[in-house]
């Protein structure tokens, strides 16, 4: 089964009739946290009843509630206790004894019965959700209500236990909170498309792997990691790919959390942090004065562009061998963490600014070093308007660890669009022209070109894309006679019109000597 257009806008407008006055951005907290829950509840609930064999949960709780929670964090790594089920809500509900002290004290016991294996997970993944806040309702009666409304939507959003389909539905809800929530929602989502080709360059030739690992230094809702993971062969099999990732903002790291494991992936396959990804090397780096980075076969990377960030005293950090980036641009800091964990024989895709390829000082050092160390492979052009929380136009750029070629591709793919009201859209022709040059790295007419190295150090290491392809378009040439016959013929109409409007101002007759004044002042502008 799978989400239709219908389907998904039928949900959005009826989560947008009970949000009243929050505003997107906090409420996506509260629907995304209730709807978490649910798919938290009935995994339980499908689990409880594969192994219960027709006793009930209550029962063997309330034999042993030590080994019966034990027995549950062993399996699904949390707990759901009796009575906090999201069918239980369901049913106070609809006994009309329901308060939301119950989804309160529901939320306390889960964190409570996290295991420890599995603490990164789930502790505190649903912080967001201030069940206090006035936001709900001014008392605990109209946030009761609240809650509510919400409980029950969530219930009706018929899913049929399809993961797949849970996982669509809320990477969907995500581009609809980030595309309505302002500039700054965007820098937790990358679009789909932007991803898809992220995801098939990355992919490419190496879809069999049995065993595949990925890192995204600043990921977001997760959704660059999926979109990567879903072209394995392997996507699916427990233990089969390894999701590792950093987010700074808490709560956009809960909504990675969230997202993983609503697309089906098992916890135990997921290493996510929250921290800032430039402050301190992470996963491993330097431990106890030792260079031990975790490497990677596959890393990708949006990160926010052209940020602030702590330069100082970075000369000895391994990530910054090649240079140590602006303090006021941190976007080849970004670059270079992300290239440092990549393996030697994996592959590397970044979103960019264009200021990248050509800014000076600093930036054209690393720029150099990583050119003539051959890391750089492809550079995309991508239109303007393609992404939530900027207008600019922006790069994609793919890089490898240990290269022998030293050319580079040149993809200016920023005119194939579909043109939205306020944003532009890569079409499915675009996003696969983008691919399909990436795997034939051959020249494409105003569309790519391979450049060698000699080429790049006669224009000083400046990669801007115009300066490597050329899609200037010739106007077609002006024919000049015919040019001078339709002047002729404009100037003759033009006599024609004035000679006619002169015989029928000949007629005018006036009626007063104020009329005849403006008659008379009439006459003489059209001489």
């Amino acid at each position: 089964m799978a989400l239709t257009a219908e389907k998904e806008a039928l949900i959005w407008k009826t989560l947008n009739d009970t949000r009243g006055k929050i505003s997107p951005s906090q409420y996506q907290n509260y629907i995304f946290g209730v709807m978490f829950y649910k798919f938290l509840s009935e995994k339980a609930q499908s689990w409880l009843d594969s192994v219960l064999r027709g006793e009930t949960w209550e029962s063997v709780w309330n034999q042993d509630a030590d080994k019966a929670a034990s027995f549950m964090q062993k399996n699904l790594g949390y707990v759901i206790q009796p009575g906090d089920m999201f069918s239980d809500w369901k049913d106070a509900i609809d006994e009309d004894k329901f308060n939301i002290s119950m989804v309160g004290d529901a939320l306390i016991h889960f964190n409570q019965g996290v295991s420890v294996e599995a603490k990164d997970d789930f502790s505190g993944i649903f912080d967001d959700m201030d069940l206090g806040s006035t936001r709900l309702g001014a008392n605990a009666q109209t946030r009761t209500a609240t809650m509510i409304d919400w409980v029950n939507l969530m219930d009706k959003i018929e899913l049929e236990d399809d993961a797949d389909v849970l996982g669509d539905l809320y990477e969907y809800l995500i581009g609809m909170f980030a595309a309505n929530s302002g500039a700054k929602a965007g820098e937790f989502y990358t679009p789909h498309q932007v991803s898809d080709i992220m995801a098939r360059i990355l992919t490419s030739g190496r879809e069999n792997k049995e065993r595949y690992s990925l890192y995204d230094p600043t990921m977001g809702s997760g959704s660059l990691l999926l979109t990567t993971a879903s072209y394995m062969k392997n996507a699916g099999v427990q233990g089969a790919i390894k999701y590792y990732g950093q987010e700074l903002i808490t709560t956009t790291y809960n909504l990675a959390r969230m997202n993983m494991m609503m697309h089906g992936v098992e916890y135990n396959d997921i290493t996510l942090r929250n921290n800032d990804t430039l402050e301190g090397d992470w996963p491993d780096g330097v431990v106890g004065g030792v260079d031990s980075p975790r490497m990677f076969d596959a890393v990708m990377a949006n990160p926010p562009y052209s940020q602030n960030w702590d330069n100082t005293h970075r000369e000895d950090d391994p990530r910054f061998k090649y240079g140590v980036a602006p303090k006021s641009k941190a976007d080849f800091a970004f670059l270079l963490h992300s290239l440092y964990h990549l393996k030697n024989d994996g592959r590397m895709a970044i979103v960019l600014p264009h200021g990248v390829l050509f800014r000076g000082s600093a930036e054209e050092r690393i720029r150099k070093e990583l050119l003539e160390n051959h890391h750089i492979t492809t550079i995309i052009g991508l239109p303007e308007k393609i992404f939530t929380n900027t207008g600019i136009p922006t790069i994609i750029m793919i890089l490898e660890k240990n290269r022998s070629n030293d050319d580079v591709l040149f993809i200016d793919a920023s005119k194939g669009f579909e043109k939205q009201k306020n944003s532009n859209k890569l079409r499915q022709e675009d996003i696969d022209k983008i691919v399909e040059t990436y795997l034939s790295r051959q020249n494409v007419e105003k569309y790519a070109h391979v450049a060698s190295m000699d080429e790049i150090r006669e224009n000083d290491y400046n990669l801007n894309i115009p300066r490597y392809v050329d899609t200037f378009e010739e106007e077609e040439p002006v024919d000049a006679q015919q040019l001078l016959e339709d002047m002729k013929k404009i100037n003759s109409d033009e006599l024609s019109l004035t000679n006619d409007l002169n015989n029928m101002m000949g007629q005018l007759v006036a009626t007063d000597a104020e009329s005849q004044e403006y008659l008379n002042l009439l006459k003489e502008v059209l001489k």
